[in-house]
């Protein structure tokens, strides 16, 4: 999960061909440095990070000292869900708004940060909605398995805790609630509106909404722990162009499975 919502410095562009006008901001190599430094400065100057080579997720706590989490932590995400105890777990009510989201590319993953107004209520806290982002395989495992990818739903409470609903995604027909942002991914460094589109997020989501909930962290530097997680059991499904789409940008971008350390993972009945 990558909570970060990037940046971009550029000129407008204005695309008449597609299905929507579509605001593009281009961003040239120059801005590309001056966005970097200002990732560098909003993040406190943290070094680069991916998810291969001598950047990779084995070596991110050593990457500096604020992300000795992602090494020694003890509630870290993402997991492999099996075993879970069954209980009657508080419904997810989700209380989306349509709204004109912004499509960021930030160098990590797409981010599609929705405007202000979409609420998640679980057993009487509300949670705003900030954005949501993609993975590809899931980084959850289900009894072993990953999705072909995985949506993951940020939201932030009033006390400044994290709760993500993670939606799986499974190949399948072409989705026309997904449509708008795999026809409009950004470019890395790039931000993206598209004119006249606002975007209901509840839209997005599966039809059942039992879930598996456990507690976690970012699976991403700094890998900070006390996220409320929760995996939505039945996916989504997306067309094999859909999903392609964003692999083009991303064709891997999952941080490995994580150890349980007798964390108890709960499963709605």
């Amino acid at each position: 999960m990558d909570v970060r919502a990037g940046c971009s410095i550029s000129s407008p562009v204005f695309n008449k061909t597609m299905k929507y006008q579509t605001l593009i901001r281009h961003t040239t190599v120059a801005a590309l440095a001056l966005c970097a430094a200002s990732w560098a400065g909003a993040e406190g100057a943290h070094p680069h990070w991916g998810y291969n080579g001598k950047h990779g997720a084995a070596h991110w706590g050593a990457l500096e000292p604020g992300f000795e989490a992602c090494a020694r932590g003890g509630a870290q995400s993402p997991i492999d869900i099996r075993n879970t105890v069954k209980e009657a777990l508080p419904a997810l009510d989700f209380q989306y708004t349509a709204g004109a989201p912004t499509l960021v590319n930030n160098g990590h993953t797409v981010h599609v940060n929705m405007p202000a107004g979409s609420k998640l209520v679980v057993d009487g806290k509300a949670m705003d909605l900030l954005q949501f982002h993609f993975h590809t395989p899931s980084e959850e495992a289900v009894g072993g398995k990953h999705a072909a990818m995985v949506a993951h739903f940020v939201h932030k409470g009033a006390d400044g805790g994290l709760g993500v609903v993670a939606v799986l995604i499974q190949p399948g027909k072409t989705n026309a609630a997904w449509a708008p942002i795999f026809a409009h991914l950004p470019r890395v460094g790039e931000q993206l509106t598209v004119d006249g589109l606002t975007l209901d997020a509840s839209t997005l989501l599966p039809a059942k909404k039992g879930y598996y909930s456990f507690a976690g962290s970012l699976t991403t530097p700094p890998c900070s722990e006390g996220v409320q997680w929760m995996v939505l059991k039945e996916p989504v499904k997306l067309g094999a162009q859909q999903i392609k789409a964003f692999r083009q940008l991303y064709n891997a971008n999952a941080r490995p499975l994580q150890p349980l350390n007798g964390r108890v993972v709960k499963e709605s009945t």
